[in-house]
């Protein structure tokens, strides 16, 4: 059971992951969570280190799209200046959104990755679905009302993760 709850790698911020070592891991898509992976909950602008790693990953060819259990009209809000696909009320932690996105770009389970800042959902549904997952630091030390009863569970399976792994560390990249 706490297995399901262990990301593939976890660092510091999506932003110092690059296209290339997505690549070396035969990813070939990013699904990430928006609030506090992407952007801060209260800041849809995203900031000029998104902007520029969406660039990044568009040139290599790796679609991005935005994995949120938001209703659509708030996600739509969200990432318009973002221009991001995405797939709203995706009910993670199951594996729905994960699946359809994946299904959409005709991808195997092992060509995606999915992002996110929550063990309680972002790293329950991508092993729910079958993917490889990043774990990210939030963006911001606060979370919408909404996430905070998960911030409160997740400190007791954080407890848990690195006692049953101690080798869990936050790194800088994929080959730190």
């Amino acid at each position: 059971m706490l297995k399901n709850f262990k990301p593939t790698w976890m660092v510091e911020s999506i932003y110092s992951v690059s296209p290339e070592q997505l690549k070396e891991r035969g990813i070939r898509a990013v699904f990430s969570d928006l609030d506090n992976t992407l952007i801060a909950w209260n800041n849809p602008q995203g900031t000029p280190e998104l902007h520029r790693w969406m660039a990044e990953l568009e040139k290599a060819g790796i679609p991005l799209i935005v994995i949120s259990n938001n209703s659509k009209e708030r996600v739509a809000k969200a990432v318009s200046s973002l221009d991001l696909p995405f797939m709203s009320r995706s009910l993670k932690p199951l594996n729905f959104g994960i699946n359809r996105a994946r299904k959409k770009l005709g991808l195997s389970k092992q060509e995606v990755v999915m992002v996110g800042d929550q063990l309680m959902t972002d790293m329950l549904a991508a092993h729910q679905a079958g993917v490889c997952s990043i774990l990210v630091k939030p963006i911001i030390n606060t979370d919408k009302w909404t996430t905070r009863m998960n911030r409160f569970v997740e400190k007791y399976v954080w407890r848990a993760l690195l006692e049953h792994y101690p080798d869990l560390k936050w790194k800088k990249d994929l080959n730190d």
